[in-house]
């Protein structure tokens, strides 16, 4: 993409209005908060120092609307906190220009680094720099100084008290999260009967491992029905997958692929039932027909095989999901269903309690009496289960514990020590933030205003470590920015008002900011800047003095923020062959696990699965977050095409899928071992490992080994469809990895110099 065409793309980025959620309860609590601290500061102290606790009323509010699972006035207290700490410090040095400059570098740095530690950390640090800037121009001594830092903590503490007192549905984005990711499971289920291979997003089931994990505090008053059924959604996705892949589920026609389809319908409204339950608070809502599609007693009879294991699974992990979600019992059915559904309903409730057999291991054959914890077939459809032995409870789920306050502080100070390396793009970030706030500050200085910290403060709040966001933002800030000074200045001049009406149109300024402030940057803006020309309009700055100068200085700042990315980038584009090197390594490690499993059986609930599972996941979604970022960067592709970056990109989720299909059959712990698994399971470990390093260097990746163990374990007859031919769709999604690779000119040079493979390739299915 040229430069002129990136240009035009994030300048029509920044005016995008998105069409969001309103949350008018918490902007008004937000507001409210506001106007206490001001009136307040306004009834003990000055117009001064109440402008400067609103600021810090204002960030804490803003603190607490940042993407985050902590506790929200646990990030109040913290903005509140470290905004007094840099007011104060800032104060102390601003009458040394050298010392103030080394303050100010220190915290710029500071702040770009903590991206490090997530985009909420870096967006609060970000905030209090650019905020400090302001807050220390408004005190007149030390004293007052530490009366401003005083109040700043104060205004962060009335926000914390606030949401504490009124927390308006204190659970609703953990459970917002938790539906998400059954309504996913859901929607990918009713995909399924359509499209055997549709795709799926794990984005909400990663979100819902996010909003897992709770402080000790939170863990002991988080709602029954939050816990579990994240769990249960993520072992139901592969099961789904198994059941309607026609390589090792139902054929693609015939009369198990419709009962297959009538599992998947009546998985889908089960899952969406649990989504609205979970959601809602209500207790769950069954569909009678789907209750009965599940309670059907001749569907052991109709599928066969690996098809039937992985119905069988389904049934007994939808029953956990109703009595995960619904503890107390209290589901119903439709209002128009029959009598009977209820009665249904509630024994597949008891039929997942009191036995899970079905979900880990396969029921005799015809004649032989059950395991223990088999389901014996119903006599018909209404009859209720017949007694059967229990059957071992399933594996818990390890409580996932959020550090708290003091225990996170390592934890940041870890992720920033790690990006101190000359190719991070942090440690690129935080110099170029450094650079342009010193720069932005001498300027400012220099120019015949009176507020040159506009131009710095603009610079460190539109920085991003990306390309688009910079640019998007810089665009959006002087747009808005324009806009809401002029607003604000019109109102100034019409009205005149007084210390206390300025208050009011600040405070409801920053009310309808709160509100609107997750539509769009430019929206923000423009309330922000009218709240800012308000505030200094309370504390006696004149119009023509804020206006002119906030115009000039916001344009300067957001110039020195995109010049900065010009001259010292941080470029995705290159790097995206190390990406795609770093999933395929981790989608080797998840294949090698499943593998292993089967040579050294654990049961489906081995922890060292799921681990790689969540490697493999993060390392597709920096992939694809890479590949959105570098697609409209004004840079040339390097190394790696974006016809070859799509190709591989099948390939290597074509294999990370045939592991889940095979992670779907794991056998039970104790069960008998797979011949030849261990060899194959090394031979994928390795040659992934090593073809990460080739696709590094431009190589293409040669997989004989993988080759020779298939081929070696063809002479051993394994006897299970599920392994076989699962492997032998590994090694094909491995070989259309080279394939995709090879036509890109630094890779295609490898070629002459490749030696011929022993042998045709092995086929995708296997025999």
């Amino acid at each position: 993409m040229s430069w002129l065409s990136a240009l035009g793309h994030t300048a029509r980025a920044a005016f995008v209005v998105e069409r969001r959620r309103l949350e008018p309860l918490g902007a008004l609590r937000g507001a409210a908060g506001l106007a206490f601290v001001i009136g307040v500061s306004l009834w003990l102290f000055s117009p001064a120092v109440a402008a400067s606790s609103a600021f810090g009323a204002y960030q804490a509010a803003i603190a607490t609307y940042q993407r985050s699972w902590r506790p929200r006035p646990q990030l109040a207290l913290v903005s509140g906190a470290t905004l007094g700490i840099s007011t104060f410090l800032g104060y102390l040095s601003a009458s040394h220009l050298v010392l103030f400059l080394a303050l100010l570098a220190a915290w710029a740095f500071l702040s770009g680094l903590s991206w490090a530690a997530g985009p909420t950390v870096g967006v609060m640090a970000s905030s209090n720099v650019a905020i400090m800037l302001i807050t220390i121009t408004l005190p007149g001594s030390v004293a007052e100084a530490a009366e401003h830092a005083a109040m700043s903590l104060f205004g962060g503490l009335v926000q914390a008290a606030l949401l504490v007192l009124f927390p308006f549905r204190r659970w609703r984005p953990h459970r917002d999260a938790l539906a998400d990711a059954l309504a996913a499971e859901a929607d990918y289920a009713r995909r399924l009967r359509h499209d055997p291979h549709a795709d799926f997003d794990p984005e909400p089931l990663m979100a819902a491992r996010e909003a897992a994990q709770l402080t000790p505090r939170e863990h002991r008053r988080r709602p029954a029905e939050l816990s579990g059924a994240r769990g249960l959604a993520e072992r139901i996705r592969p099961v789904l997958a198994s059941l309607a892949d026609p390589a090792l589920g139902a054929p693609a026609e015939g009369i198990e692929r419709d009962r297959v389809r009538e599992l998947l319908a009546a998985a889908a409204a089960v899952l969406d039932a649990a989504a609205r339950a979970v959601r809602r608070g209500t207790p769950l809502s069954l569909d009678a027909p789907s209750v009965a599609t599940l309670r059907t007693p001749d569907t052991g009879d109709v599928l066969t095989g690996p098809v039937r294991r992985a119905a069988l699974r389904l049934k007994a992990l939808l029953g956990d999901v109703i009595e995960t979600t619904d503890p107390a019992g209290r589901s119903t059915t439709a209002p128009d269903a029959h009598p009977q559904a209820a009665a249904r309903a509630d024994a597949v409730r008891a039929e997942a309690t009191r036995a899970t057999l079905a979900r880990t291991q396969e029921p005799g054959a015809a004649g032989e009496p059950p395991a223990p914890g088999a389901h014996a077939a119903p006599s018909g459809p209404d009859a209720p289960p017949r007694p059967v032995a229990p059957a071992e409870p399933p594996v818990a789920a390890p409580v996932m514990h959020r550090p708290g306050l003091v225990g996170l502080v390592p934890v940041v100070a870890r992720s920033m020590r790690e990006e101190l390396r000359g190719d991070s793009a942090v440690l690129r970030h935080a110099v170029r933030v450094t650079a342009v706030a010193l720069l932005g500050y001498l300027i400012g200085t220099l120019l015949p205003f009176g507020h040159g910290y506009w131009a710095p403060l603009t610079a460190v709040m539109v920085m991003r470590p990306d390309f688009s966001r910079t640019y998007s933002r810089a665009v959006a800030r002087f747009g808005g920015t324009l806009l809401g000074v002029f607003a604000a200045t019109g109102v100034l001049q019409l009205t005149e008002p007084s210390v206390r009406v300025s208050a009011l149109l600040a405070v409801a300024c920053a009310a309808l900011m709160y509100l609107l402030m997750r539509t769009g940057y430019a929206v923000s803006q423009f309330f922000v800047s009218a709240y800012v020309v308000l505030l200094l309009g309370m504390g006696g700055e004149e119009w023509t003095q804020t206006v002119p100068e906030r115009v000039v200085l916001t344009l300067i700042g957001g110039l020195l923020a995109m010049a900065s990315y010009a001259v010292f980038p941080a470029w995705e584009t290159p790097r995206l062959r190390t990406r795609l090197a770093d999933w395929l390594a981790a989608a080797g490690r998840y294949a090698a696990e499943v593998v292993e499993r089967y040579a050294t059986p654990a049961g489906p609930d081995d922890t060292r699965v799921r681990q790689a599972l969540l490697e493999a996941r993060a390392a597709h979604t920096a992939w694809q977050e890479a590949l959105a970022r570098a697609a409209h960067e004004p840079v040339r592709s390097r190394g790696l095409s974006r016809t070859s970056a799509d190709d591989a990109e099948e390939a290597i989720g074509a294999f990370s899928r045939a592991a889940m299909l095979m992670e779907a059959h794991l056998p039970e712990r104790g069960a008998a071992p797979v011949p030849g698994a261990q060899r194959l399971a090394q031979a994928l470990r390795t040659t992934t490992e090593q073809g990460a390093r080739e696709l590094r260097d431009r190589r293409v990746p040669q997989w004989d080994e993988v080759r020779a163990a298939l081929a070696a374990w063809d002479g051993e007859g394994v006897p299970d469809r599920v392994v076989r031919r699962g492997a032998g769709m590994l090694l094909a999604a491995l070989e259309q990895v080279s394939e995709a690779v090879e036509e890109s000119p630094p890779f295609a040079e490898s070629r002459a110099g490749r030696p011929a493979a022993d042998g045709p390739p092995a086929s995708a299915t296997g025999s």
